[in-house]
């Protein structure tokens, strides 16, 4: 009976024990059920740049809601008291950060909020090559350490050829079509410039900082290892190739790169070098539509454009586990096909994504929004060499803008002009120097 009792004894503190443990969960209902342990709440900090809130709730926040019931998401839009730094220095620094390549190390790397990403995409076993490698690798370069610091979330913005229907139609000249190259479009720009009852037509625009800077060779404007402009005889081909449109009697360019760039709008011109962009309004008086970017003899055949922002992680965050989830959410397939049929370009290289592209927007569903995907996008432009003095990539951006608007417009020669443009970047970069 003693040996009874003993054992009797030893289960019961066993079944104690084994009660006790619980498996992580709570105690069984009186179903005899585990009950998972609710998550604990908590606010989730997302920064995004220049989107405003409406965008974001648009596209994102449904979604965050509805997989992460316990997160609240509090956003933050760029402004004054909300610049990054100004976050830092208040000590409210953002969990989740929308970062771009140009302000990668002054708005995200210099601030010590660098976080690599590889670990967690290892342990989720993420699939990186559902997005464009082209994307992947222009981050990791920037970076200047091998590091992944974000992840691309559309929109990028590739380069087109807008034309305006009516004026092709009124004139009687056949419309610009996808394939064509920069020859063509040349002939067809001479033929739509007149004037006719008073009124001046332009056969050509452009969006000149834009179109120089996201070019076919994914050629920089500062050489990436020494302080000099980069392959200039790349530039003047360019140049070359560019100028010739504003030599056309009547097809003067504008004096300023933004009223350039606006030209179009106006009604009064047959076409137009820009990029595809949400954010680019053409009016909707003008009858417009769009054809492939066309291709420069010499250049490879892919399509020049600017490359998407990136959701990344600020290293101070306690919460890099949910941010890594929540930025899996937000460039999920079904957000990047809803972002698709919306007109925003997929950074992934799903063909069944990219064929939506514009098909549940009120003007792109009527619109050649395929002539982005004709050519694959050109690779990265190299960035600077780690350790070299840089200038800052607006700075690069106008510098070049007005140069070529002053060799356009007849100002000077493009020999003349590039030798200038590559003093005035050697000054920036002494300016750079001495800070």
């Amino acid at each position: 009976m003693r040996r009874t009792g003993a054992l009797l004894a030893s289960v019961v503190l066993l079944s104690s024990l084994l009660a006790g443990c619980g498996g992580g969960k709570e105690q069984g209902n009186a179903g005899g059920e585990a009950v998972v342990k609710p998550k604990e709440p908590f606010t989730m900090k997302i920064w995004g740049g220049g989107v405003t809130p409406q965008e974001f709730d648009d596209r994102f926040r449904d979604v965050l809601k509805k997989k992460f019931p316990h997160i609240t998401v509090e956003y933050i839009q760029n402004g004054k008291g909300t610049t990054m730094p100004e976050l830092v220095a208040a000590g409210d620094v953002p969990d989740l950060i929308r970062t771009d390549v140009p302000t990668l190390v002054s708005g995200y790397l210099d601030l010590q909020l660098g976080f690599d990403l590889t670990e967690l995409v290892k342990k989720h076993q993420y699939d990186l090559p559902r997005f464009n490698q082209v994307f992947i690798d222009e981050i990791v370069d920037a970076g200047r350490s091998k590091a992944l610091y974000g992840l691309p979330v559309p929109p990028y913005f590739p380069q087109a050829l807008y034309y305006n229907k009516d004026l092709f139609d009124r004139f009687g000249v056949a419309y610009p079509k996808d394939g064509m190259t920069w020859d063509e479009v040349y002939d067809l720009a001479q033929k739509m410039t007149r004037t006719e009852g008073g009124v001046s037509y332009r056969g050509f625009s452009s969006n000149p900082v834009n179109m120089l800077r996201d070019n076919p060779f994914s050629l920089p404007i500062l050489d990436p290892n020494e302080d000099r402009l980069a392959d200039p005889e790349k530039w003047k081909l360019l140049f070359d190739n560019f100028k010739r449109f504003y030599e056309i009697p009547n097809n003067t360019i504008e004096k300023t790169s933004s009223a350039e760039n606006t030209a179009f709008s106006k009604g009064n011109v047959a076409m137009m070098a820009n990029q595809h962009s949400v954010y680019l309004t053409i009016p909707p008086e003008v009858n417009w539509d769009m054809v492939s970017y066309p291709v420069l003899p010499g250049a490879p055949k892919l399509m020049p454009q600017r490359g998407p922002a990136y959701w990344s992680i600020s290293k101070t965050s306690e919460h890099k586990e949910e941010a890594f989830e929540m930025i899996m959410a937000m460039l999920s397939d079904e957000v990047q096909m809803e972002d698709s049929r919306k007109g925003i370009p997929t950074t992934l290289v799903k063909e069944d994504i990219k064929k939506e592209l514009g098909k549940g927007h009120p003007v792109y569903s009527t619109k050649n929004m395929q002539a982005i995907n004709v050519y694959p996008p050109v690779p990265y432009t190299t960035k600077r060499k780690a350790g070299l003095a840089d200038v800052p990539g607006a700075t690069q951006q106008t510098l070049m803008g007005t140069t070529f608007i002053d060799v356009a417009s007849g100002k000077t020669d493009v020999n003349t002009a590039l030798r200038t443009l590559e003093e005035k970047l050697k000054a920036e970069l002494e300016k750079q120097k001495n800070k």
